[in-house]
């Protein structure tokens, strides 16, 4: 029987793309105009990565330095816009956080920039639903180590794991902890231990395992 929920961010609790590829655009015309201007489908092609990894991606042009500068710069105005102009919310999502916060202890794990899952909750009253967060950004670590970390300082005993993508599986396995797959999200997945099609499902989903 499960006693916690570690959620991703992006592609498991909301689409945010739009305004994330917007609010990189006016950093970029503004500092970087040389750069051009970013595309949604651009950004869906960096859902899951790390941060210098999606530099890497989108801006192969630039040295490793230069990538993280824009980077860390779009990151920094990113979740000031994101915090004011939200996302888009998945189907019945605050209804179901409401009902599984009653029952379990909820976390989120993402590979984001510090301040972001700040910002999504900012954005959207989300804070009072979970326990912790963690973040590659403030601890520059892969998932995993985030997912471990966050296990181990809120003494969780059987968490699982929500995610959209292959490299939450993959990540959520190397934590030693079961994965749940919301496959309305941005990825495919292969393996996983149940599989949410919307979230109004996962409170029965948690309640099997």
């Amino acid at each position: 029987m499960i006693d916690s929920i570690i959620f991703d961010l992006d592609g498991t609790l909301w689409d945010a793309r739009e305004n994330v590829c917007e609010s990189w655009n006016v950093v970029l015309a503004r500092k970087w105009p040389e750069l051009g201007q970013l595309t949604v489908e651009q950004f869906s092609a960096q859902m899951g990565k790390m941060m210098p990894d999606i530099g890497r991606s989108l801006f192969p042009q630039l040295t490793p330095e230069q990538s993280n500068e824009v980077v860390d710069t779009c990151g920094l105005f990113e979740n000031e816009y994101v915090a004011e102009h939200g996302g888009v919310l998945y189907e019945d999502l605050e209804a179901v956080l409401a009902e599984l916060s009653q029952k379990y202890r909820l976390f989120v794990v993402s590979n984001c920039q510090s301040g972001y899952i700040e910002a999504f909750m900012t954005a959207h009253n989300m804070k009072k639903y979970f326990t912790d967060i963690e973040c590659f950004g403030n601890t520059l670590l892969p998932k995993a180590d985030n997912i471990r970390l966050v296990v181990e300082r809120n003494g969780l005993v059987a968490p699982v794991y929500v995610g959209d993508t292959a490299m939450d599986a993959s990540s959520a396995a190397e934590a030693g902890v079961p994965f749940i797959w919301a496959s309305y999200g941005y990825g495919d997945v292969t393996e996983y231990a149940a599989r949410a099609e919307r979230p109004a499902d996962l409170p029965g989903i948690c309640a099997g395992m």
